[in-house]
């Protein structure tokens, strides 16, 4: 995939569009390790959204331009004029909130491709999807105790799903960087690749997944969100009818005259 075949947006520091099958996201922001201000907040939230319902994307990728940063979360230089009075800081909190939660809330597959560091928003980012591949060299901290900066509830229960209650003090209270060997053994990562492989991996990843059943695996992702979620959310008859539905599809039908004829199946998310 190249960045010439996305869309611009919040001054070219945001590129997003569907691809052969696959939604991207791509931070763009590399002279300052693709720190997020609050115009991409809003356009990755807007842009993830309308990729939601879109059927054209059956999965969503997001990476960072330049090779040297997934995201390095709040773009510092802007705390001035984007965070200086409490009014200020709760709108830039929504936005922020508004981005991770429309990532998280994507009905269909989501992986962050990892190259460099993944630091402060930039976890919460990642966190929010639903795979993570990095490359050997990236570090991931979340320097919020170095700031003084209060951190929200659904950003510490997703990282708390992914490593556990222990794994979070951690990375709070010390608000060291962490290797991705570190990342790996927590359960952070899902796979730490050299950095000349990681591209190609994650090209390659996303193609697998947008050629399987797309009903199968939104009826997967639904069912896996509610068990990390609340109980009192839960809607156990809708669960349920998104997998009646799969063997009502016509994917379904394909499936097995696809597996019946030994050939690769045309799965259409009908």
């Amino acid at each position: 995939m190249k960045f010439d075949q996305l869309t611009e947006h919040a001054e070219g520091k945001l590129l997003s569009g569907i691809v052969d099958r696959v939604g991207h996201v791509v931070i763009n922001n590399p002279e300052r390790h693709n720190a997020i201000s609050m115009a991409m907040y809003q356009a990755g939230a807007a842009e993830v959204t309308r990729m939601a319902a879109d059927p054209e994307a059956r999965l969503l990728v997001i990476r960072g331009a330049g090779g040297k940063a997934f995201a390095s979360g709040a773009d510092i230089s802007k705390f001035e004029k984007e965070r200086s009075s409490a009014e200020d800081v709760s709108k830039y909190a929504e936005a922020s909130k508004a981005f991770y939660d429309s990532v998280f809330t994507f009905p269909k597959p989501t992986i962050a491709m990892i190259q460099g560091y993944c630091i402060g928003g930039g976890m919460g980012l990642a966190v929010a999807c639903d795979i993570r591949l990095c490359e050997d060299k990236s570090r991931f901290a979340v320097p919020a105790a170095k700031l003084g900066l209060g951190y929200g509830y659904e950003g510490i229960r997703r990282l708390a799903n992914l490593v556990g209650p222990a794994m979070v003090k951690e990375i709070f209270f010390t608000a060291r960087q962490f290797s991705a060997a570190e990342a790996y053994d927590m359960g952070l990562v899902n796979r730490v690749l050299a950095p000349h492989m990681l591209a190609a991996y994650a090209d390659d990843y996303a193609k697998r997944i947008s050629e399987n059943a797309p009903m199968t695996i939104e009826s997967v992702k639904a069912i896996t969100q509610s068990i990390q979620g609340d109980e009192s959310d839960r809607d156990l008859q809708a669960l349920a009818a998104m997998v009646k539905a799969c063997f009502d599809s016509q994917d379904y039908i394909e499936g097995r005259r696809a597996f019946m004829e030994k050939r690769k199946p045309n799965f259409t998310g009908s």
